[in-house]
């Protein structure tokens, strides 16, 4: 099946049906900030870019659920030929790509998790990983906001985790390698960012 707008959002209709939530109006901010930033970004395809936003978090079409929604995602993905939107559902979450950096549970079988520690060890990271691990923290469910906002809203549902700052730490790294790319603040970018930060 080809991944194109059409059939990427109508994933997200029918995955948002299955599992009602906040979740797809996050997929559908990240998306769309991906696509604002890979505007400004040469040799990103805006199409591919909110594609991959749209769909990073498509596993939770299965049911409420921690890191499993990751793998949930990733065999989505696979079975529909999206190879490399299969690969963003995981490593979204490994901005430091080491498993051990996860602020979720491992609710799967420790087939499941090998799988995925090993997935995440050898995935060959790209701009494209990089730039939905960036928007997936610039996106709350009700529009962009500033990272810190994000965090605080991820840290109180999640707690505090031994690789919490450094996972800051390498989104605001990312953030600046993108506003290189980009020549400006990625918040030039988001529009309503600061309204929807201090609402």
């Amino acid at each position: 099946m080809e991944l194109n707008k059409q059939t990427a959002e109508l994933a997200l209709k029918e995955a948002s049906k299955s599992n009602p939530g906040a979740w797809t109006d996050h997929s559908r901010y990240v998306a769309q900030a991906c696509k604002n930033i890979a505007m400004r970004c040469k040799g990103l395809s805006v199409d591919e870019a909110y594609l991959y936003g749209l769909l990073h978090d498509i596993g939770r079409y299965a049911g409420v659920s921690s890191e499993k929604h990751l793998l949930d995602g990733y065999r989505y993905c696979r079975k529909r030929g999206w190879e490399k939107a299969a690969q963003i559902c995981i490593t979204h979450a490994f901005m430091i790509q080491d498993i051990n950096t996860s602020i979720g549970e491992f609710d799967m079988s420790e087939d499941d998790y090998l799988f995925m520690k090993e997935f995440v060890a050898n995935a060959g990271y790209d701009d494209y990983d990089r730039l939905v691990q960036l928007c997936d923290s610039l996106a709350l469910p009700t529009g962009f906001c500033l990272l810190e906002k994000r965090f605080v809203d991820v840290t109180i549902r999640y707690g505090v985790h031994p690789a919490t700052i450094d996972r800051w730490k390498k989104i605001f790294e990312i953030k600046a390698y993108f506003e290189k790319e980009t020549g400006c603040s990625v918040y030039d970018l988001l529009p309503g960012v600061v309204e929807n930060s201090f609402r």
